[in-house]
């Protein structure tokens, strides 16, 4: 069977990185596809039987018309294993990458500024994030961290759910790639125990303070519980991916030591299961 990831997202969200680590890893990579040859690739790609791995980038370059009849397009594929992922930033982050290499937006000109072709690219994509299998918000990414990001989620094993705890600071915004958000911030926190608030959750101490209190255990038993009983059912809808975000005020102790211990506890029943500390900056640790 063919598998066929279809990447897209705004301009500078990281599109053309993904399309080049899945290059990397031995997918045929169409930059800027027209909708409207999904489907003739599709047929000619079953009737080579020589491309197994493709990928293909679409964007707001297309016909207006076309990205709208997206829906439609992928309805009448099929005996594909198709998967959608859209890349997003805020639309500050974006600008800034903008102004950072001097590249001109495609749906900017002398009537339309920076922030309103963001704003219409956004419009003319929505019917392609709306049906997303996955979506990765690159804000906060580097350019070698959404590389490994899209190496290990995109790229797992098919059947497999991929499973990703990320924690956070409430003060800079829920992720909004969260599927499922945890709020932690009615713990106890050791922000104000002075020789922990420049730790965070990963050092032992600040482990140690934490699980003095009973009710951290019974945050964790309880979150545990829900995402054992009620991630298989996601599975069972055909979600290939969830991120289950968890979020205190600083995104330094009680969301890094709750994601931490939730990612060791689901690494041995998901097999594809990653953990990101999104303050920190650290994935897997």
């Amino acid at each position: 069977m063919i598998s066929l990831i279809i990447i897209s997202g705004r301009s500078g969200s990281g599109k053309s990185t993904a399309l080049h680590v899945l290059e990397d890893l031995g997918f045929y990579c169409i930059d800027n596809l027209p909708v409207s040859l999904l489907q003739p690739l599709i047929s000619r790609l079953s009737e080579s039987q020589t491309l197994k791995k493709v990928s293909v980038s679409i964007d707001a370059r297309n016909i207006a018309e076309d990205l709208a009849n997206f829906p439609n397009v992928i309805a009448n594929i099929h005996n594909v294993d198709l998967q959608v992922v859209y890349l997003d930033s805020l639309s500050p982050t974006l600008v800034k990458r903008f102004s950072e290499t001097r590249r001109k937006h495609p749906l900017s000109n002398k009537n339309r500024d920076l922030q309103e072709a963001l704003e219409l690219e956004a419009d003319l994509l929505d019917p392609i994030s709306a049906m997303a299998d996955l979506t990765i918000d690159t804000t906060s990414l580097t350019i070698h961290e959404l590389r490994d990001l899209i190496g290990t989620r995109i790229t797992g094993e098919n059947q497999e759910l991929a499973l990703l705890f990320q924690s956070f600071a409430y003060k800079n915004g829920v992720p909004v790639d969260a599927d499922l958000v945890f709020d932690v911030r009615c713990l106890p926190n050791p922000h104000w125990v002075a020789n922990l608030r420049s730790q965070t959750g990963l050092d032992g101490p600040v482990v140690e303070f934490l699980e003095s209190h009973d009710e951290v255990s019974a945050m964790l038993k309880d979150i545990d519980t829900f995402l054992d009983t009620w991630l298989p059912k996601f599975k069972e809808n055909n979600r290939s991916y969830m991120t289950v975000a968890v979020g205190c005020t600083g995104g330094q102790h009680r969301s890094v030591y709750i994601s931490t211990e939730l990612y060791k506890r689901f690494l041995p029943r998901w097999k594809n299961t990653q953990v990101r500390h999104r303050e920190l900056g650290k994935v897997n640790d």
